[in-house]
Protein backbone atom coordinates (compact mmCIF):
# COMPACT_ATOMS: atom_id res chain seq x y z
CA UNK A 1 0.00 0.00 0.00
CA UNK A 2 1.50 3.34 -1.00
CA UNK A 3 1.97 6.11 1.54
CA UNK A 4 -0.80 8.37 0.19
CA UNK A 5 -3.43 5.63 0.48
CA UNK A 6 -2.17 4.71 3.95
CA UNK A 7 -2.33 8.34 5.10
CA UNK A 8 -5.87 8.73 3.73
CA UNK A 9 -7.03 5.65 5.64
CA UNK A 10 -5.13 6.79 8.74
CA UNK A 11 -6.88 10.17 8.60
CA UNK A 12 -10.29 8.47 8.46
CA UNK A 13 -9.44 6.16 11.36
CA UNK A 14 -8.03 8.96 13.52
CA UNK A 15 -11.05 11.13 12.75
CA UNK A 16 -13.44 8.36 13.74
CA UNK A 17 -13.13 8.62 17.56
CA UNK A 18 -13.23 12.43 17.42
CA UNK A 19 -16.26 12.44 15.13
CA UNK A 20 -17.93 9.88 17.41
CA UNK A 21 -17.45 12.28 20.34
CA UNK A 22 -18.48 15.49 18.56
CA UNK A 23 -21.38 13.89 16.66
CA UNK A 24 -22.78 12.82 20.03
CA UNK A 25 -22.42 16.25 21.60
CA UNK A 26 -25.49 17.96 20.01
CA UNK A 27 -27.58 14.98 21.19
CA UNK A 28 -26.90 15.60 24.90
CA UNK A 29 -29.86 17.92 25.41
CA UNK A 30 -32.15 15.48 23.56
CA UNK A 31 -30.82 12.60 25.67
CA UNK A 32 -31.59 14.60 28.80
CA UNK A 33 -35.18 15.09 27.65
CA UNK A 34 -35.62 11.50 26.41
CA UNK A 35 -34.45 9.94 29.69
CA UNK A 36 -35.59 12.76 32.03
CA UNK A 37 -32.11 13.54 33.36
CA UNK A 38 -30.47 16.92 34.02
CA UNK A 39 -27.53 18.56 32.23
CA UNK A 40 -24.99 17.20 34.75
CA UNK A 41 -26.08 13.59 34.15
CA UNK A 42 -26.51 13.95 30.38
CA UNK A 43 -23.03 15.46 30.05
CA UNK A 44 -21.58 12.44 31.86
CA UNK A 45 -21.98 10.39 28.68
CA UNK A 46 -18.85 12.08 27.29
CA UNK A 47 -17.01 11.44 30.57
CA UNK A 48 -17.94 7.74 30.37
CA UNK A 49 -16.76 7.74 26.75
CA UNK A 50 -13.28 8.97 27.70
CA UNK A 51 -12.91 6.68 30.73
CA UNK A 52 -13.86 3.59 28.72
CA UNK A 53 -11.73 4.85 25.85
CA UNK A 54 -8.74 4.95 28.22
CA UNK A 55 -8.99 1.24 29.02
CA UNK A 56 -9.66 0.42 25.37
CA UNK A 57 -6.41 2.15 24.44
CA UNK A 58 -4.47 -0.22 26.75
CA UNK A 59 -6.16 -3.37 25.50
CA UNK A 60 -5.89 -2.55 21.79
CA UNK A 61 -2.36 -1.21 22.14
CA UNK A 62 -1.31 -4.40 23.86
CA UNK A 63 -3.13 -6.59 21.35
CA UNK A 64 -1.64 -4.82 18.33
CA UNK A 65 1.82 -5.81 19.59
CA UNK A 66 0.71 -9.41 20.17
CA UNK A 67 -1.64 -10.28 17.27
CA UNK A 68 -0.91 -7.46 14.84
CA UNK A 69 -2.21 -4.05 13.85
CA UNK A 70 -4.75 -5.22 11.25
CA UNK A 71 -6.71 -7.85 13.28
CA UNK A 72 -6.83 -5.51 16.28
CA UNK A 73 -8.34 -2.72 14.16
CA UNK A 74 -10.97 -5.00 12.64
CA UNK A 75 -11.99 -6.39 16.05
CA UNK A 76 -12.34 -2.93 17.59
CA UNK A 77 -14.57 -1.65 14.79
CA UNK A 78 -16.82 -4.72 15.09
CA UNK A 79 -17.20 -4.08 18.84
CA UNK A 80 -18.15 -0.46 18.14
CA UNK A 81 -20.83 -1.56 15.67
CA UNK A 82 -22.28 -4.03 18.19
CA UNK A 83 -22.36 -1.37 20.94
CA UNK A 84 -24.06 1.14 18.63
CA UNK A 85 -26.73 -1.44 17.80
CA UNK A 86 -27.22 -1.98 21.53
CA UNK A 87 -27.54 1.79 22.09
CA UNK A 88 -30.37 1.98 19.55
CA UNK A 89 -32.51 -0.44 21.55
CA UNK A 90 -31.98 0.67 25.19
CA UNK A 91 -34.81 2.10 27.29
CA UNK A 92 -32.94 3.44 30.33
CA UNK A 93 -30.20 6.03 30.79
CA UNK A 94 -27.96 3.55 32.64
CA UNK A 95 -28.19 1.10 29.74
CA UNK A 96 -27.29 3.91 27.36
CA UNK A 97 -24.18 4.64 29.45
CA UNK A 98 -23.17 0.95 29.24
CA UNK A 99 -23.60 1.01 25.44
CA UNK A 100 -21.62 4.26 25.26
CA UNK A 101 -18.83 2.71 27.34
CA UNK A 102 -18.60 -0.36 25.09
CA UNK A 103 -18.63 1.83 21.99
CA UNK A 104 -15.82 3.98 23.40
CA UNK A 105 -13.81 0.85 24.23
CA UNK A 106 -14.10 -0.21 20.59
CA UNK A 107 -13.45 3.28 19.19
CA UNK A 108 -10.12 3.43 21.02
CA UNK A 109 -8.69 1.16 18.35
CA UNK A 110 -8.91 4.03 15.87
CA UNK A 111 -6.56 6.11 17.99
CA UNK A 112 -3.88 3.84 19.43
CA UNK A 113 -3.55 1.33 16.57
CA UNK A 114 -3.53 4.03 13.89
CA UNK A 115 -0.84 5.98 15.74
CA UNK A 116 1.18 2.77 16.10
CA UNK A 117 0.87 2.09 12.35
CA UNK A 118 2.14 5.60 11.61
CA UNK A 119 5.03 5.20 14.06
CA UNK A 120 5.87 1.88 12.36
CA UNK A 121 6.12 3.57 8.96
CA UNK A 122 7.61 6.99 9.83
CA UNK A 123 10.28 8.30 12.22
CA UNK A 124 11.81 11.55 13.43
CA UNK A 125 11.08 14.75 11.51
CA UNK A 126 9.03 12.81 8.95
CA UNK A 127 6.77 11.53 11.74
CA UNK A 128 6.31 15.08 13.06
CA UNK A 129 5.28 16.21 9.56
CA UNK A 130 2.84 13.29 9.27
CA UNK A 131 1.23 14.17 12.61
CA UNK A 132 1.03 17.76 11.43
CA UNK A 133 -0.84 16.66 8.29
CA UNK A 134 -3.11 14.58 10.53
CA UNK A 135 -3.78 17.71 12.57
CA UNK A 136 -4.91 19.64 9.49
CA UNK A 137 -7.26 16.82 8.50
CA UNK A 138 -8.59 16.41 12.05
CA UNK A 139 -9.51 20.10 12.07
CA UNK A 140 -12.53 19.14 9.97
CA UNK A 141 -13.78 16.68 12.60
CA UNK A 142 -15.55 19.19 14.89
CA UNK A 143 -17.34 20.81 11.95
CA UNK A 144 -18.43 17.44 10.54
CA UNK A 145 -19.40 16.07 13.94
CA UNK A 146 -21.27 19.07 15.36
CA UNK A 147 -23.06 20.09 12.17
CA UNK A 148 -24.05 16.53 11.20
CA UNK A 149 -24.99 15.66 14.77
CA UNK A 150 -27.19 18.75 15.12
CA UNK A 151 -28.94 17.98 11.81
CA UNK A 152 -29.54 14.35 12.82
CA UNK A 153 -30.88 15.33 16.24
CA UNK A 154 -33.19 17.88 14.63
CA UNK A 155 -34.62 15.22 12.28
CA UNK A 156 -34.41 11.95 14.23
CA UNK A 157 -33.38 12.66 17.82
CA UNK A 158 -30.38 11.03 19.48
CA UNK A 159 -31.12 7.68 17.79
CA UNK A 160 -30.31 9.27 14.44
CA UNK A 161 -26.80 9.97 15.75
CA UNK A 162 -26.37 6.36 16.88
CA UNK A 163 -27.57 5.02 13.53
CA UNK A 164 -25.09 7.27 11.70
CA UNK A 165 -22.22 6.07 13.92
CA UNK A 166 -23.21 2.44 13.29
CA UNK A 167 -23.08 3.00 9.53
CA UNK A 168 -19.74 4.83 9.84
CA UNK A 169 -18.12 2.02 11.85
CA UNK A 170 -19.28 -0.62 9.34
CA UNK A 171 -17.95 1.46 6.44
CA UNK A 172 -14.55 1.81 8.11
CA UNK A 173 -14.47 -1.94 8.83
CA UNK A 174 -14.97 -2.72 5.15
CA UNK A 175 -12.29 -0.18 4.15
CA UNK A 176 -9.79 -1.68 6.61
CA UNK A 177 -10.64 -5.20 5.50
CA UNK A 178 -9.73 -4.19 1.96
CA UNK A 179 -6.81 -1.80 2.41
CA UNK A 180 -5.23 -1.78 5.89
CA UNK A 181 -1.74 -3.36 5.74
CA UNK A 182 -0.06 -5.21 8.57
CA UNK A 183 2.85 -2.99 9.67
CA UNK A 184 4.00 -4.85 12.77
CA UNK A 185 7.73 -5.68 12.47
CA UNK A 186 8.56 -9.36 12.09
CA UNK A 187 10.45 -9.32 15.37
CA UNK A 188 8.52 -7.45 18.04
CA UNK A 189 9.51 -7.21 21.66
CA UNK A 190 6.39 -7.55 23.79
CA UNK A 191 7.62 -6.27 27.15
CA UNK A 192 5.93 -6.91 30.46
CA UNK A 193 3.12 -4.41 30.91
CA UNK A 194 4.08 -3.54 34.48
CA UNK A 195 7.74 -3.13 33.54
CA UNK A 196 6.83 -0.59 30.86
CA UNK A 197 4.36 1.15 33.17
CA UNK A 198 6.97 1.52 35.91
CA UNK A 199 9.47 2.99 33.45
CA UNK A 200 6.91 5.48 32.14
CA UNK A 201 5.73 6.50 35.61
CA UNK A 202 9.35 7.39 36.48
CA UNK A 203 9.73 9.38 33.25
CA UNK A 204 9.11 13.06 34.03
CA UNK A 205 8.83 13.97 30.37
CA UNK A 206 6.04 11.40 29.92
CA UNK A 207 4.16 13.01 32.81
CA UNK A 208 4.58 16.48 31.32
CA UNK A 209 3.35 15.23 27.94
CA UNK A 210 0.43 13.41 29.58
CA UNK A 211 -0.70 16.49 31.49
CA UNK A 212 -0.33 18.69 28.42
CA UNK A 213 -2.44 16.36 26.26
CA UNK A 214 -5.05 16.21 29.02
CA UNK A 215 -5.15 20.00 29.52
CA UNK A 216 -5.65 20.78 25.82
CA UNK A 217 -8.25 18.02 25.38
CA UNK A 218 -10.26 18.92 28.48
CA UNK A 219 -10.38 22.50 27.26
CA UNK A 220 -11.61 21.47 23.81
CA UNK A 221 -14.07 18.79 24.87
CA UNK A 222 -15.49 20.78 27.76
CA UNK A 223 -16.96 22.96 24.99
CA UNK A 224 -18.56 19.90 23.38
CA UNK A 225 -19.81 18.70 26.77
CA UNK A 226 -21.07 22.02 28.19
CA UNK A 227 -21.71 23.95 24.97
CA UNK A 228 -25.18 22.49 24.22
CA UNK A 229 -26.43 23.68 27.60
CA UNK A 230 -24.78 27.12 27.23
CA UNK A 231 -26.66 27.54 23.92
CA UNK A 232 -29.82 26.27 25.62
CA UNK A 233 -29.47 28.94 28.34
CA UNK A 234 -29.06 31.53 25.58
CA UNK A 235 -32.36 30.29 24.04
CA UNK A 236 -30.53 28.93 20.99
CA UNK A 237 -31.23 25.41 19.71
CA UNK A 238 -29.00 22.45 18.84
CA UNK A 239 -28.77 23.64 15.24
CA UNK A 240 -26.95 26.80 16.33
CA UNK A 241 -24.56 24.70 18.38
CA UNK A 242 -23.92 22.69 15.21
CA UNK A 243 -23.16 25.85 13.26
CA UNK A 244 -20.61 26.83 15.90
CA UNK A 245 -18.65 23.71 15.02
CA UNK A 246 -18.12 25.01 11.49
CA UNK A 247 -16.74 28.28 12.89
CA UNK A 248 -14.48 26.52 15.39
CA UNK A 249 -13.16 24.14 12.74
CA UNK A 250 -11.65 27.18 11.03
CA UNK A 251 -9.62 27.86 14.18
CA UNK A 252 -8.49 24.25 14.47
CA UNK A 253 -7.54 24.13 10.79
CA UNK A 254 -5.65 27.40 11.07
CA UNK A 255 -3.78 26.09 14.11
CA UNK A 256 -2.73 22.88 12.34
CA UNK A 257 -1.72 24.82 9.20
CA UNK A 258 0.22 27.36 11.26
CA UNK A 259 1.93 24.54 13.12
CA UNK A 260 3.06 22.95 9.85
CA UNK A 261 4.35 26.25 8.43
CA UNK A 262 6.26 27.15 11.61
CA UNK A 263 7.84 23.70 11.77
CA UNK A 264 9.02 24.16 8.18
CA UNK A 265 10.51 27.53 9.18
CA UNK A 266 12.65 25.89 11.85
CA UNK A 267 10.74 26.40 15.10
CA UNK A 268 10.83 23.37 17.37
CA UNK A 269 7.91 21.58 18.94
CA UNK A 270 8.56 22.89 22.47
CA UNK A 271 8.36 26.48 21.27
CA UNK A 272 5.12 25.85 19.40
CA UNK A 273 3.51 24.19 22.44
CA UNK A 274 4.39 27.23 24.54
CA UNK A 275 2.92 29.63 21.94
CA UNK A 276 -0.24 27.50 21.78
CA UNK A 277 -0.62 27.53 25.57
CA UNK A 278 -0.34 31.33 25.64
CA UNK A 279 -3.02 31.57 22.95
CA UNK A 280 -5.28 29.31 25.00
CA UNK A 281 -4.92 31.61 28.02
CA UNK A 282 -6.10 34.53 25.89
CA UNK A 283 -8.98 32.56 24.41
CA UNK A 284 -10.11 31.18 27.78
CA UNK A 285 -10.11 34.68 29.29
CA UNK A 286 -12.29 35.91 26.43
CA UNK A 287 -14.78 33.04 26.86
CA UNK A 288 -15.02 33.79 30.59
CA UNK A 289 -15.80 37.44 29.87
CA UNK A 290 -18.35 36.77 27.09
CA UNK A 291 -19.98 33.57 28.37
CA UNK A 292 -23.41 35.22 28.69
CA UNK A 293 -23.41 36.15 25.00
CA UNK A 294 -23.19 34.05 21.84
CA UNK A 295 -20.04 36.07 21.10
CA UNK A 296 -18.16 33.70 23.43
CA UNK A 297 -17.69 31.50 20.34
CA UNK A 298 -15.20 34.04 18.93
CA UNK A 299 -12.52 33.74 21.67
CA UNK A 300 -13.20 29.99 21.65
CA UNK A 301 -11.55 30.10 18.21
CA UNK A 302 -8.22 30.77 19.96
CA UNK A 303 -8.71 27.70 22.17
CA UNK A 304 -9.25 25.37 19.21
CA UNK A 305 -6.42 27.07 17.29
CA UNK A 306 -4.13 26.33 20.25
CA UNK A 307 -5.29 22.70 20.25
CA UNK A 308 -4.49 22.34 16.54
CA UNK A 309 -0.98 23.72 17.12
CA UNK A 310 -0.08 21.87 20.29
CA UNK A 311 -1.39 18.31 20.03
CA UNK A 312 0.62 17.16 16.95
CA UNK A 313 3.85 18.33 18.62
CA UNK A 314 3.08 16.69 21.96
CA UNK A 315 2.03 13.34 20.45
CA UNK A 316 4.76 13.26 17.82
CA UNK A 317 7.61 13.47 20.36
CA UNK A 318 6.08 11.75 23.40
CA UNK A 319 7.34 8.19 22.82
CA UNK A 320 10.70 8.72 21.12
CA UNK A 321 12.44 6.71 23.86
CA UNK A 322 10.08 3.73 23.61
CA UNK A 323 10.69 2.68 20.01
CA UNK A 324 11.14 -0.99 20.93
CA UNK A 325 7.67 -1.18 22.51
CA UNK A 326 5.53 1.38 20.71
CA UNK A 327 2.23 -0.50 20.98
CA UNK A 328 2.48 -1.10 24.71
CA UNK A 329 3.95 2.32 25.50
CA UNK A 330 1.35 4.03 23.31
CA UNK A 331 -1.40 2.12 25.10
CA UNK A 332 -0.16 3.12 28.55
CA UNK A 333 0.42 6.71 27.47
CA UNK A 334 -3.14 6.83 26.16
CA UNK A 335 -4.46 5.25 29.37
CA UNK A 336 -2.82 7.96 31.46
CA UNK A 337 -4.07 10.94 29.51
CA UNK A 338 -7.54 9.57 28.73
CA UNK A 339 -8.13 8.82 32.42
CA UNK A 340 -7.20 12.42 33.17
CA UNK A 341 -9.44 13.69 30.35
CA UNK A 342 -12.37 11.56 31.54
CA UNK A 343 -11.92 12.70 35.13
CA UNK A 344 -11.53 16.33 34.08
CA UNK A 345 -14.68 16.24 31.94
CA UNK A 346 -16.58 14.64 34.80
CA UNK A 347 -15.63 17.58 37.03
CA UNK A 348 -16.46 20.02 34.21
CA UNK A 349 -19.91 18.43 33.78
CA UNK A 350 -20.52 18.69 37.51
CA UNK A 351 -19.45 22.34 37.64
CA UNK A 352 -21.20 23.51 34.41
CA UNK A 353 -18.73 26.45 34.25
CA UNK A 354 -17.17 26.58 30.78
CA UNK A 355 -15.09 29.75 31.17
CA UNK A 356 -13.49 28.73 34.46
CA UNK A 357 -12.72 25.23 33.13
CA UNK A 358 -10.99 26.65 30.05
CA UNK A 359 -8.93 29.13 32.06
CA UNK A 360 -7.76 26.49 34.54
CA UNK A 361 -6.67 24.20 31.68
CA UNK A 362 -4.93 27.08 29.88
CA UNK A 363 -2.91 28.19 32.89
CA UNK A 364 -1.87 24.59 33.60
CA UNK A 365 -0.82 24.09 29.97
CA UNK A 366 1.24 27.29 29.98
CA UNK A 367 3.06 26.31 33.18
CA UNK A 368 3.80 22.82 31.84
CA UNK A 369 5.00 24.12 28.47
CA UNK A 370 7.46 26.49 30.17
CA UNK A 371 8.79 23.65 32.36
CA UNK A 372 9.07 21.36 29.31
CA UNK A 373 10.97 24.01 27.34
CA UNK A 374 13.39 24.57 30.23
CA UNK A 375 13.95 20.81 30.48
CA UNK A 376 14.70 20.62 26.76
CA UNK A 377 17.24 23.45 27.02
CA UNK A 378 18.94 21.81 29.99
CA UNK A 379 19.21 18.52 28.12
CA UNK A 380 20.60 20.29 25.05
CA UNK A 381 23.30 21.98 27.15
CA UNK A 382 24.36 18.57 28.47
CA UNK A 383 25.29 17.60 24.94
CA UNK A 384 22.17 15.96 23.55
CA UNK A 385 20.93 17.49 20.35
CA UNK A 386 17.49 16.11 21.07
CA UNK A 387 15.31 15.93 24.10
CA UNK A 388 16.63 13.30 26.45
CA UNK A 389 14.83 10.94 28.75
CA UNK A 390 14.18 12.69 32.03
CA UNK A 391 13.63 10.02 34.66
CA UNK A 392 13.05 10.69 38.32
Amino acid sequence: MNEKKLLLLAVALLMFPQIAQTLYSPALADIGQAFSVGPQQAAQTLSVFFLAFAFGVVVWGRLCDRIGRRPSMLAGLVLYAVASTMGLSVSTFDALLVAQGLAAFGAAVGSVVTQTVLRDRFQGAQLAQVFSVMGIALAASPAIGLFTGASLVQAFGYRGVLACLLALSLGLWLWCLRDLPETRPQVVKTPALLETLRAMLRDRDIWRSTLLVAAFNIALFSYYSLGPFVFQRLDLGAQWFGYSGVVLALGSGLGAWLNKRLLQRGLNGHQLIQVAAAMMVLGASGVLLLEHSVLFVLPMLLVVLAFGMAIPNILGAALIHYGDRLGTAGALFGLLYYLLIGGGLMLAAWGQALGQTLLLCAVLALMLSVIKQQGARATSRKGGGSVGKDVA
